[in-house]
C-alpha cells in the first residue's frame, strides 16, 4: 500500500518500507532502497539492484573513470536481484527474513529514535 513516498507491504510480524522512483511502475523498478521493520522495533536497511542495473551502472562508471573505470561495484547493504520489479523483491526479502539471511544482508539501523 502507498504512505506518501513510500509502498509498504504488511506481513504478520514485520513491515518492507520501499522509497522506489515517482512515476516508475512498480514491476519495473530496478534499483530501490528499502527497510525491514520488525514490529519489535528492529530495523534493517539496504539497497536493491538488479543485476541489469549493476551492469549499466558499471558501463557508465568505464566512461566516467569511477571505481576504477567501472572495474568493481559495491555498497554496504546492497543486495543484487535477477529480476525487476517489487513484487520480485518482496518476495526474496520474504525469504531472507525467514531464513535469517537479512541480518548478513542488511544494515541493521536500530530502534527508531522517539523525539519528545
Amino acid at each position: 500500500m502507498w504512505d506518501g513516498a513510500f509502498y509498504r507491504v504488511r506481513r504478520d510480524s514485520y513491515e518492507i518500507c520501499f522509497v522506489p522512483d515517482d512515476g516508475v511502475p512498480l514491476d519495473e523498478i530496478d534499483d530501490v532502497d528499502m527497510w525491514v521493520i520488525f514490529d519489535n522495533g528492529e530495523r534493517w536497511s539496504g539497497t536493491i539492484y538488479t543485476l541489469e542495473n549493476v551492469h549499466r551502472t558499471m558501463d557508465r562508471w568505464r566512461d566516467t573513470g569511477e571505481c576504477l573505470g567501472g572495474s568493481y561495484f559495491y555498497v554496504w547493504d546492497g543486495l543484487i536481484v535477477r529480476e525487476r520489479g517489487i513484487p520480485t523483491m518482496v518476495e526474496i526479502v520474504d525469504e531472507l527474513v525467514r531464513s535469517g539471511d537479512y541480518r548478513s544482508v542488511f544494515r541493521d539501523v536500530g530502534p527508531e529514535e522517539t523525539v519528545d
